[in-house]
């Protein structure tokens, strides 16, 4: 029997299917006819051989909008949306990653210096990450790999850092018996964005992807930073946990990210310290006549969002631990309202016609006010927003949201209890 046709089988008889439950939730029963087309998929370019599956979660920003690059803190969670990777070790000393969809990415061993034709593409992180976990003394081989994904590109859940920790978690299991923590896979792979992409992000997205759950993660020491599980359960809270999607153009908008982190820099300079996570914010708030000048307004906004959204988190935190929902919906709403007028990451103001952003906000204020929460996802500019949405209330909601923003642009999602992971039937027993 074919090696692909064994795992079918197993699929197609039900082995996997507590993992999916696992993993997948509402979403479990779509799963079995995705795994076998992603055996499909790699059968087909890469013939049929033993595989080993893998998947990373896309991931929801809670809380902290923007505070990790400063060493701040956030609250995340793993989402049941995620990246899917069928592999096999090779020979060849050569790594060949096939994603659905796109041209096959090929790095040889041999070389996994920075190339700066490869900045801002996909083949720079694979490189990147197989650099770095060679420098921390990790066994890199060659293999071959297929991918598909359900994690929507500029939806705000993180894509990129899925495909990341995918990357991490497959070289982790295929070729050091797993040993690769999550926390030092996400650490590497964030550096792989920073340094061979070339995108100054922070280690939320891919400490969120590879840890799983519901999680506050405090960035004072990134090198230790501090992990910490929610104990609340969503489902039992009455709201579904809604991304709407505003299909906002995420082209060219670099500039505008890294114009964030940017800002904040001036404010630390002036303070002697590398991070506003250093900066005392009684000292800051005493010296503002003097930060406007040397600093610019908008640097000075930007700092007093870090200093609220990352003093939110706590709260937040707390309110759930208490299972003070209500607290918790306004704390968010805060928050979202800190993102637009002080971290002003809504739109872009490079093309300030483009303000789906904005409206997606104001739509979710007038269906939602009093009842549920909603604020910018993510890095922001474009893309989404979330809402916290009173289950009474969700039909009219994605009714009226998919009116204006197109069928499927509301996602209703559940919370993933992992994160990256080989895939196997024992998964969550």
């Amino acid at each position: 029997m074919q090696e692909s046709q064994v795992l079918t089988d197993a699929f197609l008889t039900g082995a996997y299917d507590n993992t999916f439950r696992y993993l997948y939730a509402a979403k479990a029963d779509l799963q079995r006819e995705r795994y076998t087309s992603l055996l499909t998929g790699f059968t087909g370019q890469f013939g049929d051989k033993p595989v080993r599956l893998f998947s990373a979660p896309g991931r929801t920003e809670v809380g902290g909008n923007h505070t990790d690059h400063q060493h701040g803190r956030v609250l995340a969670a793993a989402v049941n949306l995620d990246i899917i990777c069928a592999a096999a070790p090779n020979d060849d000393g050569v790594i060949r990653i096939h994603s659905e969809g796109y041209p096959m990415d090929t790095v040889e061993l041999s070389d996994l210096a920075k190339k700066e034709s490869e900045d801002n593409k996909a083949i720079s992180l694979i490189r990147g990450i197989c650099a770095r976990m060679r420098e921390k003394g990790y066994t890199v081989s060659g293999f071959d790999a297929y991918t598909t994904s359900n994690v929507l590109k500029g939806s705000g859940l993180s894509s990129s850092a899925a495909f990341e920790v995918a990357i991490g978690t497959m070289i982790s299991y295929l070729f050091n018996d797993g040993a690769v923590s999550p926390v030092e896979i996400a650490q590497i792979s964030q550096y792989a964005e920073n340094v061979y992409f070339g995108k100054p992000s922070g280690l939320m997205d891919q400490m969120a992807s590879s840890v799983g759950g519901f999680i506050t993660i405090d960035f004072a020491d990134t090198d230790h930073p501090v992990i910490e599980p929610i104990a609340f359960d969503f489902a039992s809270c009455g709201h579904s946990l809604c991304i709407v999607d505003t299909k906002g153009d995420h082209a060219d908008l670099t500039g505008e990210y890294a114009a964030i982190p940017a800002d904040m820099k001036k404010i630390c300079d002036v303070f002697g310290v590398s991070y506003l996570r250093q900066v005392d914010e009684a000292a800051f708030y005493s010296r503002l006549a003097e930060l406007r000048k040397t600093c610019g307004d908008r640097a000075v906004l930007r700092a007093i969002h870090f200093f609220g959204d990352n003093g939110r988190v706590v709260h937040q935190a707390d309110a759930l631990n208490q299972g003070r929902f209500d607290r918790f919906k306004e704390l968010i709403i805060e928050s979202g309202r800190s993102s637009f007028a002080c971290l002003q990451n809504v739109f872009a103001c490079s093309d300030p016609e483009a303000q789906g952003l904005s409206l997606a906000l104001a739509l979710s204020e007038d269906i939602l006010a009093g009842k549920g929460a909603w604020r910018v996802h993510g890095g922001g500019f474009a893309g989404t927003i979330q809402a916290f949405v009173p289950t009474d209330l969700l039909d009219a909601y994605r009714t009226k949201i998919e009116s204006v923003f197109g069928d499927g642009s509301c996602y209703v999602l559940s919370i993933r209890p992992t994160g990256g992971v080989e895939i196997t039937p024992e998964l969550g027993q």
